[in-house]
């Protein structure tokens, strides 16, 4: 609504001066600034955002999007729950449902369109994490213009969709998966798998940084990479590793893991590099992100075990 107020000094409390509300409107609108019947056009909506937002404000919250064949679901629920110990209210969009927080809003299947939009919508959300899934990508579109990270975990060799005329892999990464890359923002990092050359090779595509990742340190991709000054995530002699240029960082290692069995589960070691890449991107301390590798798997496992108490109860 919009409030008339006659009064002597707007500064002042209205019941310390000759003051009074004359109005409250339900429909306030600009027009009479922007088109005056008399005088001077006023640009009063510039005014208004100046007076909300800092000149270095975008308005655009840290956005997460995540693609590929396999492990999509896993990388975003990772994402989002190193996001939330990193203090931020999360909104999840994936494969297992729609989440705000700690709180499951919908099961099923919610890697879509509208599932991303009603989080985008939540006013309280203050980080998303997004699963893109190549049907969804070309039937719907993202629910985004710009992304701060883009995550492209991999391409299965006989990925195709025929119905949408994509035949073949290289086909999917070039008119399909290579969306996720286009839309990083220029200050935004797209995560890339090395180790697959037709995710590698998108790195060219991308207006922001990139981090590779790969589960062997002599992935050659990630070697020329880091050689270049250029950030990395890898595994040496079981310990997942940040390398930005010669610098390195242990995170963790994959037997303390538990979601990769212990480090026998290969395809979930490639998983949890992406997502510590993903989280590195956004700035969030290595100690942090140790501790959501660390702890996912064990809360589902710990909340079943209360389920099955109860019910032999």
């Amino acid at each position: 609504a919009g409030v008339d107020l006659v009064m002597q000094d707007i500064s002042r409390p209205i019941d310390e001066q000759r003051g009074a509300v004359v109005e409250v409107n339900a429909g306030p609108g600009l027009l009479m600034h922007l088109k005056p019947s008399e005088g001077k056009p006023r640009p009063i909506g510039q005014a208004i955002v100046d007076h909300l937002f800092k000149p270095e404000d975008t308005g655009r919250i840290p956005i997460v999007g995540i693609t590929g064949t396999h492990g999509k679901t896993t990388i975003a629920r990772l994402v989002a729950r190193i996001i939330d110990l990193s203090g931020k209210h999360v909104g999840l969009a994936c494969g297992d449902g729609l989440h705000l927080g700690h709180r499951l809003v919908e099961k099923g299947n919610r890697a879509n369109w509208s599932a991303a939009h009603r989080i985008l919508l939540n006013r309280a959300v203050e980080a998303a994490v997004f699963e893109n899934g190549s049907v969804s990508i070309l039937s719907e579109g993202l629910t985004y213009d710009r992304c701060h990270v883009g995550v492209v975990a991999n391409i299965d060799p006989d990925d195709s969709l025929p119905e949408y005329y994509i035949d073949n892999a290289e086909q999917m990464a070039t008119k399909v998966k290579r969306t996720q890359v286009d839309v990083v923002l220029p200050d935004g990092v797209a995560v890339l798998n090395a180790e697959d050359p037709l995710v590698a090779d998108m790195a060219g595509l991308c207006d922001g940084d990139v981090i590779f990742f790969a589960v062997s340190s002599n992935a050659p991709v990630l070697l020329e990479h880091l050689k270049q000054g250029k950030r990395g995530v890898f595994v040496r002699n079981g310990e997942v590793i940040q390398a930005s240029g010669t610098q390195e960082v242990r995170v963790s290692t994959v037997t303390e893991i538990p979601i990769t069995g212990g480090g026998a589960v290969a395809f979930q070691i490639g998983n949890v590099l992406a997502a510590v890449a993903a989280t590195w991107a956004l700035g969030i301390s290595s100690d942090l992100i140790r501790a959501g590798i660390e702890l996912f798997g064990t809360e589902q496992a710990e909340e079943q075990g209360k389920k099955r108490k109860t019910f032999a109860a």
